[in-house]
C-alpha cells in the first residue's frame, strides 16, 4: 500500500525559507512522478512542482526561482526547498505520487508564512 508522509512545515516569517520533505513508502519510487500541490484556505488545490523518476522538473510562475523541487530515488524521499517565502505561500502543502494515472496523496503539512 502507498503510503505518503510530508514533514517540514511549520511557521515562518516573510523572506524566511523552510525545507519540506515526502517519504514515500509501498511503492518503486523511482518510477513514479513526484508533485507538491497546495491549497490556501477558501482556494482550489494547485500544482507547486513536479519532478520526473529522472529528475525533470516543472514549476508553477508564482514559485519559479524561489521554490526548488528534488528527489533522493535511494531514499525514496522527495524535497521542496522553499525560499524567500510569501504570506501567498501560506497554504497546507501536499505530496502527489503519479505512475501512469494512478494517484496518491499525502496528508498534507502546513506552511504559514506570517509575521
Amino acid at each position: 500500500q502507498v503510503q505518503l508522509v510530508e514533514s517540514g512545515g511549520g511557521l515562518v516569517q516573510p523572506g524566511g525559507s523552510l525545507r519540506l520533505s515526502c517519504a514515500a513508502s509501498g511503492m518503486i519510487f523511482s518510477l513514479y512522478v513526484m508533485s507538491w500541490y497546495r491549497q490556501a484556505p477558501g482556494k482550489q488545490r494547485e500544482l507547486v512542482a513536479g519532478i520526473t523518476g529522472g529528475g525533470i522538473t516543472t514549476y508553477s510562475d508564482s514559485v519559479k526561482g524561489r521554490f526548488s523541487i528534488s528527489r533522493d530515488n535511494a531514499k525514496n524521499t522527495m524535497y521542496l526547498q522553499m525560499n524567500s517565502l510569501k504570506p501567498d505561500d501560506t497554504a497546507v502543502y501536499y505530496c502527489n505520487a503519479d505512475f501512469k494515472g494512478s494517484r496518491h496523496w499525502g496528508q498534507g503539512t502546513q506552511v504559514t508564512v506570517s509575521t
